[in-house]
């Protein structure tokens, strides 16, 4: 379950990948509201490094998402995803 391959987890940070890439936000831009190297983004949205969840609200901090509102449209995105499995089957 706690696996970076989770495809709930994967479409966790294609999400804020988009978020990200949306607010017109470079890795290098975010990895320096976070105080960390580019490297340590590129990681986490290939899927290298896996987030905890203090990480994952400071992330929406630096890019201007309210934590709530994220989990909620990650929810969302999930509901959709998995519906759209069920009808491919």
């Amino acid at each position: 379950m706690k696996s970076i391959h989770n495809k709930a987890y994967q479409s966790l940070l294609q999400l804020l990948r988009l978020k990200r890439i949306n607010k017109g936000i470079t890795q290098e831009q975010l990895a320096s509201r976070l105080g960390v190297g580019q490297g340590i983004v590129s990681k986490i949205e290939t899927h290298e490094r896996r987030l905890d969840v203090i990480e994952l609200r400071e992330i929406c901090l630096a890019l201007g998402i309210s934590f709530p509102e994220f989990v909620t449209e990650f929810d969302e995105y999930l509901k959709e995803e998995e519906q759209k499995e069920h009808e491919e089957i």
